[in-house]
């Protein structure tokens, strides 16, 4: 159907103070929006998160991280409580991409904001696929617009394997951005804690992602680290007494995977950076 008011052009006019004046048409920033929605590669099953339908209960972390989340989104791109990203740390289920994809989903439709939401796993296996010469996307073809992206969620941050390739292509990315001062919204089920003693039970955020991209990660976002009941787990349509039951009911937070054993361990404990030596894409070496 076409606008009755621009006759689909884009624009249309308007009398500002007796003087007529062309201005963009509504329907033009609707189908901008359209467009940077599509564009933003959200999953589907996220794409109806909002900061609204997020459903809090009695939980002080959880409640300090939707309502910093909210403000987040309401002073992007500039102002004071915008300044940085945001780090959501905790274990799996209890809503950390629901509020990232809430928060990339309100900046564009508010702001118009060029976003872009990746799972880590996926955007590394996308990477490593233009290594095959079969391939002929470049590498930049995919970097430029996560690097370039007024927001980027990064989803699971700390859950590919660690290795020199992902350390460093993930450095590339981080710093890039940092650099750039382009703000960045990451997940993660790593605790961001020091290291477990010799019989640990836990990998550390630091331990998966290694010393660099952890302290690049503190001078660009906030850290908000909150528990929580597991959503995969609750019943259909739960209501905030239900998820509080069942999050009293959970106990002490559940152990996350074992520790990492090898060569990796041995260079993070002593503190060295994972250089890169060449190595091929996606090499656990």
């Amino acid at each position: 159907m076409r606008c009755e008011l621009c006759d689909d052009t884009g624009w249309k006019t308007v009398t500002i103070d007796g003087v007529r004046r062309a201005v963009r048409c509504d329907c033009w920033r609707d189908t901008l929006v359209t467009r940077l929605l599509d564009e933003a590669r959200i999953p589907p099953r996220y794409r109806g998160c909002e900061l609204e339908t997020f459903i809090t209960y009695p939980n002080e972390k959880l409640l300090a991280a939707v309502r910093r989340a909210a403000r987040f989104a309401e002073h992007f791109p500039g102002g004071e409580q915008a300044m940085k990203g945001l780090c959501l740390i905790g274990p799996p289920g209890i809503g950390k991409t629901h509020l990232a994809v809430a928060v990339l989903r309100r900046v564009i439709l508010t702001r118009g904001a060029r976003g872009l939401f990746y799972d880590t796993r996926d955007l590394l296996r996308l990477i490593r696929s233009t290594y095959n010469p079969l391939v002929r996307t470049a590498v930049m073809d995919i970097l430029r617009p996560v690097m370039d992206a007024d927001l980027l969620v990064l989803d699971d941050l700390g859950s590919e394997k660690p290795s020199e390739w992902v350390e460093e292509t993930m450095n590339l990315i981080v710093n890039t951005r940092y650099n750039e001062r382009r703000r960045t919204i990451f997940t993660s089920n790593y605790e961001d804690m020091p290291e477990r003693d010799a019989d640990g039970h836990d990998f550390t955020l630091k331990e998966r992602i290694g010393f660099r991209i952890h302290s690049r990660l503190h001078e660009m976002c906030e850290f908000l680290e909150f528990d929580g009941a597991d959503f995969r787990h609750a019943p259909p349509e739960p209501t905030g007494d239900d998820l509080l039951t069942m999050w009293k009911a959970k106990g002490p937070r559940r152990a996350l995977p074992p520790k990492t054993k090898g060569p990796v361990r041995a260079q993070l404990k002593q503190g060295r950076e994972l250089g890169w030596s060449g190595g091929k894409a996606g090499s656990a070496e």
